[in-house]
Order: C-alpha cells, then structure tokens, then sequence
C-alpha cells in the first residue's frame, strides 16, 4: 500500500526509502569526489578561472531549458525507469573523460560535453526522485526524510572531495572520475531493488503537453509562499554555485595545494552533517518563518568573513558554519512543499520550482569565474556578500515567509 496509508513506523525501517536513501549517498560520495577535481582539472589544463566557472554553468544550464517539459512529462512516465536511464547515462559521460585521458584525446570541450550530459540527465533524475519520495515516505515523515538526506549527504560531501583530491594526486586524474562512473551504478542497483510504485496510477486521459505544465505553473504561481520560495532558493543557489571557485582561488592564492583544498570542502561536509542533525529538530521547535529569516541573515552575515581569512584552515571553518545552514534551509522548505503538492502534480510543479531555484546556478557559477579574472577574488566576494544582504533584507518584509502556516495545517488546507 502507499506509505500514506501504512501505520506510523520509524524511517529506517522502511526499506525502499533506504534502498533510495543508501544508493544516492554512494552517488553523491562519487559527484563529490569528481566535482572538486572539474575545475581543479580545467585550471591545469588553461590556467583559466572562466573556463572554470563555465564548466559548472553547463551543468547547471539544462536546468532553465528542461525542467518545465520534463516536469510534465515525469507525471506521466514511469519515475523509477527514468531515473534508472539516466543513471546509467551519467556513468558513461563520468567515464568517458578518464577514456579521453587514456587515448590523449582530452580536450576542454570533451570536459564541457561531460558536464553538459551529466547535467541535462541530472535534471530528469532530481525531478523524478522528489516526485516519488512522497510515494515512497509518508506525509508525516517527510521533515524526517529530508534531514536523513541532508545528513547523508554532508557526510558525502566531507568524504567526498577529500577522497578526490587524495585519487587525483595518488592514483592518477582519471581515477575519481571512475570512481564517479561507479556510484552511478551502484544507484542502478539500488532502484533495481525498490518494489513501491514510483507514482499514482496514470490517468488514461493525454492533454496537449503545454497544457500540463500550465497546470503546474498556475498552481506554483497561486500559492505565493511557494513562488517566492523559488525566488529565494534561486538567489541563494547563485552563491552556492559560485562559492566553490571562490573558495578554490582564495585557498591557492593563501598557499592551498589540492589536497588543502579538499580539506576545505570536507570542513564544509561537516557543518552540513551538524545541519541536518538539528534540521527536523529546529523545524519542530520553530515556525517556517524564523527558521527562514534567520538562515539567510546568518548567510549574509558570514560570506563576507571570507575576504578576511587568514588561512586556508579557517576559510574551512566559515565554509562548514555557512554549509552549516543548507540543510536546516532545506529541510523547512522542503517537506513543506512536498507536503502540499498534490501527488498528480509533483513533477510539474517541483520542476517550476527548481526551474527557478536552479535556473540562477548556470549564472553564478560563470559569475564567479568572470568576476575573479576581472576584479579579483576579494571583491569578487564582496559582490556576493551585498547579493545577500538583498535577499535577507527582502524575506524579513515578505508576510508569507513571515506568517506561514504549521506544516500539518498547510498540507491538510
């Protein structure tokens, strides 16, 4: 029966959810490893913060193209045969970069092209996995779920860049992109596993495609503490994606190596594990609107603490206290969301949603790069730093943030 309907148990008992939760952490473990190792890579090869930072922007980009027709269509194909596909898709685009390596083939467009790829297929992935996490974890246990999976990830997000840095300089720089190619697989393997459906039964009635995603548009655009919360989420994932180039040249110019450096992120790791530790705890005791508030006026207050840092070491520290702050942020935001959406709509208005939320990241991550080669990484920061000041300021006088509904009386209006 769908997990609404199944009597209260703990989390960890429900196996499809942990099947889900397990093979996403060794895929993540696997990006984290090679995410870190894409722009230290392209710096070798062209000495080039831009064409670093376009890097991420492909992949990032597929977002503000793909996510509207997608949406519609994750609510009417099979999620769990979607997301299997594109697993598999992005172990071969992983694993043709160390090939290229091998053959001596390996340009910078081969390395765009990868990310291109694994991010257009990332895009159907993400969709089709928050659609069916209400399938798979009842209502009551989505704030629960949530913080599982903040936790999940810090932890592969303090392993991971670490692991990377440690394959890249002692077993050579193709291996953490082999290593990537595998976790994909070991996802495959997982949702091979998981017997709950994936979605409600489909209707037998096709409407014309444009107007599904109108649907999922429409709804978004009527609920306005969703709508901002897109606009909210896209302003602060624009120094997400920025952040990490930021980080990388501050660590070198302060006499970083690469394995410095993924120490930095793995500091990072940790305060996103301590995040989503107090995450469903922080949501219990507080309203939707001071865990928001507060958030971003914490970010806002932190990030310019970077262009101060004396070492290396301690531009770890700040990254782990803003890091930190991510999973609470999401864990709020998103059992809320999912907690309203109706079930027919999950795909369509989640890729609304993360049209906008992600639609800022290709913009960020080129931001960073094109900043630091014409102004430096110090003012670089400080732009970003007045960036979200302006978001702070604006979610203080937004009255929905502000007087937003308990999540079980939200999800039962």
């Amino acid at each position: 029966m769908p997990p609404a309907q199944q009597p209260r148990r703990w989390l960890w008992h429900n196996r499809d959810y942990m099947l889900l939760w397990s093979g996403q952490i060794v895929s993540t473990l696997g990006s984290a490893a090679s995410s870190v190792i894409y722009p230290l890579l392209i710096l070798a090869l062209t000495n080039s913060p831009e064409a670093a930072g376009i890097a991420g922007a492909l992949r990032a980009v597929p977002y503000l193209v793909l996510s509207l027709p997608v949406g519609a269509l994750i609510d009417r194909w099979d999620r769990k045969r979607v997301m299997i596909v594109c697993d598999v898709g992005r172990a071969l685009a992983a694993a043709s970069v160390p090939v290229a390596m091998g053959l001596g083939v390996l340009t910078l467009w081969q390395i765009y092209a990868a990310t291109l790829i694994e991010g257009s297929l990332f895009v159907l992935f993400n969709i089709a996995e928050v659609a069916a996490l209400p399938r798979i974890v009842a209502a009551h246990q989505l704030p629960q779920a949530a913080a599982q999976n903040e936790a999940g990830f810090g932890v592969a997000n303090i392993v991971g860049p670490s692991l990377g840095t440690v394959l890249y300089q002692g077993f050579g720089r193709a291996v953490p992109f082999i290593a990537d190619a595998l976790s994909y697989i070991v996802s495959v393997a997982t949702l091979l596993r998981i017997r709950t459906p994936f979605r409600a039964a489909p209707s037998p009635v096709r409407r014309d495609l444009r107007a599904e995603i109108a649907e999922g548009l429409r709804w978004m655009w009527a609920n306005p503490l969703i709508r901002y919360m897109a606009f909210l989420t896209g302003g602060l994932n624009l120094i997400n994606a920025a952040a990490p180039l930021v980080m990388i040249v501050l660590a070198k110019h302060l006499g970083a190596g690469d394995a410095e450096i993924g120490v930095i992120f793995s500091l990072g790791g940790i305060g996103g594990v301590v995040g989503s530790l107090v995450g469903g705890q922080i949501q219990k005791r507080f309203t939707f609107g001071q865990v928001i508030v507060t958030v971003v006026w914490i970010e806002a207050l932190l990030f310019p603490l970077y262009a101060v840092a004396p070492s290396y070491l301690l531009l770890g520290v700040i990254s782990g206290l803003i890091y930190l702050l991510g999973p609470i942020y999401n864990v709020v935001q998103f059992s809320y969301r999912l907690s309203i959406i109706p079930d027919e709509l999950q795909g369509r208005v989640n890729s609304t949603f993360r049209l906008i939320a992600f639609g800022f990241m290709p913009l960020g991550a080129w931001l960073s790069g094109a900043l630091i080669e014409r102004v430096g990484a110090l003012d670089t920061v400080l732009v970003f730093a007045a960036w979200l000041l302006l978001l702070a300021g604006l979610t203080s006088v937004n009255r929905h943030v502000r007087k937003a509904r308990p999540i079980a009386q939200a999800a039962a209006a």
